[in-house]
């Protein structure tokens, strides 16, 4: 049996809800495909050492020393510890912000959650414009560059970057080779 694809008015119930869950939680949390960013209030006269953060590599805890943890639980996929850092910085309303910085291992996945006991996201509805080719590797950006140059090109009835070559080539080919009948000659 087929999935049905969800109606328009299905889809918006689901990011409601999801919407709604993401809000409950006790912290908010943004990402890239390349990294995480977590941040939860505290009061104004806390300090560092008030603050609780352990950042492994694939598990997570976070909160105010001596209480129940604001975060805590495992992560769905691992991160590079050297690179993840926490800051506490103050905020405009004389409260405090705790910000976490997890660097993924794979920069290539989108995560649905922080931490596997929270509810999560339909990573499919994630738009890829939240992430920057500057953030890739050069033979990720490289691919992703044509890709996006092939797509294009289809879409006006251009040629993509490899029927181009292609044509190049015999172009190249022909001139080298005038005394040739190059009209039956088929691209594929």
């Amino acid at each position: 049996m087929a999935d049905k694809q969800p109606t328009a008015a299905e889809d918006a119930a689901a990011r409601a809800k999801e919407a709604e869950e993401q809000a409950a939680l006790p912290y908010k949390w943004t990402q890239t495909i390349g990294d995480l960013d977590i941040s939860f209030s505290v009061p104004g006269n806390f300090k560092g050492k008030d603050i609780v953060v352990e950042i492994k590599k694939t598990t997570l805890k976070a909160g105010v020393k001596g209480q129940e943890p604001i975060i805590q639980g495992d992560l769905p996929h691992p991160i590079v510890v050297d690179d993840s850092t926490w800051t506490l910085t103050p905020a405009p309303d004389s409260t405090k912000t705790v910000e976490i910085h997890l660097d993924k291992h794979n920069k290539m996945e989108w995560w649905a959650h922080v931490v596997t006991s929270a509810p999560k996201i339909d990573v499919t509805k994630v738009t890829p414009a939240d992430s920057k080719l500057s953030d890739l590797d050069g033979e990720t950006r490289a691919m992703v560059e044509k890709m996006m140059f092939d797509q294009r090109q289809k879409e006006q009835g251009l040629p993509t970057s490899d029927e181009q070559k292609k044509a190049d080539i015999l172009k190249k080919f022909q001139a080298q080779h005038p005394e040739m009948d190059f009209s039956k000659a088929k691209m594929s």
